[in-house]
């Protein structure tokens, strides 16, 4: 028999005494999953037990539980929702199109990966606005790329909004009000003095990467967690869209320079 074990902190099992593989008792950083936590803790406080490695304060439970209803549906125009939408009227199976919105979330453009540089520049400038212009310039300095490549433009805002968005303001005001941590509050006071530090518009993953700050999260963390709070939306339209079927899947309206349609009414004039 090996005497190789599982190594983790996270979670401790006790087999049943007739049956190794069955396990009568399961532990969550010490807590009894089953036995005291089952009935009386919520999913949010479970999420953060699991990641955090304590149970989460009420004031944290809150926080984690509005952010997860401001995150549960991105909506269709969403890439990552559209990428599962595509899976599900194409009849892939759910794990198919779970992936693919995980695939396409996962970037620097409204993605988890943009969630992770945002909770960096909270760990370094903190509420520090000069800081915060600073550390825009330098991350996309062509030193930095790597794997990644160098930010487009400054993470947690939008490059292309006109004004910010009015959820994005009403989830940054509600999330302020319950926020335990610095990071939202002085957000909500200074938005738009930091929107015009980042040339740019606030936009949800700058409110997610603030209040994941705020709860502790570090920047791998909030990088997961936004993934992971982000499929239900994608989950649920997936499967509304294999319901409808081709015919009337949501295609972008796209504007052909060369429509064939076109040349042909003008040529039958």
């Amino acid at each position: 028999m090996s005497d190789e074990k599982i190594h983790t902190h996270i979670w401790l099992e006790e087999p049943e005494p007739d049956n190794p593989f069955a396990t009568k008792s399961a532990h969550c950083h010490g807590y009894d999953v089953f036995g005291d936590m089952l009935g009386r803790a919520r999913w949010t406080e479970m999420l953060y037990l699991l990641f955090r490695g304590e149970a989460p304060a009420p004031e944290q439970t809150a926080l984690l539980e509005t952010l997860a209803v401001a995150l549960a549906n991105a909506g269709p125009r969403d890439p990552a929702v559209h990428a599962a939408m595509c899976g599900g009227v194409g009849g892939s199976p759910a794990a198919s199109c779970l992936m693919a919105a995980l695939a396409v979330g996962a970037g620097q453009h409204t993605g988890a990966r943009e969630v992770f540089t945002a909770i960096q520049g909270w760990q370094v400038c903190g509420t520090d606005l000069g800081a915060w212009h600073s550390w825009f310039a330098e991350i996309q300095q062509p030193e930095r790329a790597g794997v990644w490549p160098i930010p487009e433009h400054a993470p947690g805002f939008d490059p292309n909004g006109a004004s910010t968005a009015t959820i994005v303001k009403q989830t940054l005001d509600c999330l302020a009000t319950m926020s335990p941590g610095p990071c939202l509050p002085w957000l909500a006071r200074e938005r738009e003095a930091l929107e015009t530090t980042a040339s740019a518009t606030l936009s949800m993953t700058g409110v997610a990467a603030a209040a994941l700050a705020d709860l502790g999260f570090s920047a791998d963390q909030g990088e997961t967690l936004h993934l992971l709070l982000r499929l239900p939306g994608a989950a649920a339209h997936a499967l509304e869209q294999r319901g409808y079927g081709l015919k009337k899947f949501p295609f972008y309206p796209v504007e052909l320079t060369d429509d064939p349609a076109a040349k042909r009414s003008t040529e039958g004039t």
